[in-house]
């Protein structure tokens, strides 16, 4: 591994990787991810689950094992969990989860599409807005707790119609908002309106899962960065399926990509460190 690649992974973060214990089958589990992720000494790791809050999880590694990198959880408001429930949230946070998805597999949106692998019911679509296009109660009152405990919320897998609404809210609300990996099949957000939400201060995630399966272009992976010169953009592996690469060599082969396409590792270091530690820890 080059030095600078070294340097850059040093105190850097992924908050989008997906372990194991999992309804999914995992490429590594909880513990073995955060013990390889500190021999390189990464900043953090937040595990993600679409059935189930991580933050128990992660408090457990935090408590019994004397790692460098630290483990983050959160919540994805799917079915399992009531939905769209500001009492998941509360509890969630109460055990330390840092950010909260609104529906991903179990969105209207992401249905459409039909069922990901894995997936295991037959349920109806979860949204964030009534038949007359306005955001519900349930949302807006996710956004309080949020906000009270100056967490972040995420779009998941729902529409663009939807995202807008919920970023606007979201950045009046004065709530950290990010627009999940915009940039896949399901989600995907026009370039321009990605860099207009940036503008306004939404964080936007560039997912390296969504290059590397063809999901979107080089172009439309970097233009966004350097349209927002590297501003509220952080970029996350979103790996753990067990036929990828595992989440911490995919990360190599981000930045080696990156490095490649001529982005300065000042830049690289604002998008795996700065942005992603405001968005878990506020500083």
């Amino acid at each position: 591994m080059r030095d600078s690649i070294k340097e850059i992974i040093e105190d850097s973060f992924d908050l989008h990787v997906h372990s194991a214990p999992s309804h999914v089958k995992r490429s590594i589990d909880d513990i073995d991810l955060i013990k390889k992720a500190s021999t390189y000494k990464m900043a953090g790791i937040l595990i993600k689950n679409h059935y189930e809050p991580t933050s128990g999880r992660a408090e457990l590694i935090n408590e019994h094992f004397d790692f460098h990198t630290r483990a983050y959880g959160g919540v994805v408001l799917n079915t399992t969990v009531g939905g769209i429930n500001p009492y998941a949230c509360e509890s969630a946070f109460k055990m330390g989860a840092k950010i909260v998805w609104l529906p991903t597999r179990d969105a209207k949106n992401s249905l459409m599409y039909g069922n990901m692998k894995g997936d295991f019911f037959e349920r109806e679509g979860l949204s964030v807005i009534d038949n007359d296009g306005n955001l519900t109660s349930s949302f807006k009152e996710v956004v309080e707790v949020v906000k009270k405990y100056d967490a972040t919320l995420a779009t998941g897998h729902i529409s663009l119609e939807e995202s807008l609404k919920v970023c606007d809210y979201a950045i009046r609300e004065k709530v950290k908002v990010v627009l999940t990996h915009p940039d896949w099949n399901r989600t995907k957000i026009p370039t321009d309106i990605q860099i207009e939400l940036g503008e306004k201060g939404v964080f936007i995630e560039k997912v390296w899962a969504n290059l590397d399966d063809g999901d979107c272009t080089t172009d439309e992976f970097l233009s966004v960065m350097n349209r927002l010169d590297f501003n509220n953009i952080f970029i996350t592996t979103d790996r753990g399926y067990y036929r990828k690469k595992p989440p911490f060599e995919s990360l190599v082969d981000c930045i080696e990509f990156l490095i490649e396409k001529g982005v300065d590792n000042k830049s690289i270091k604002k998008m795996l460190k700065s942005t992603p530690e405001f968005i878990v820890k506020g500083v």
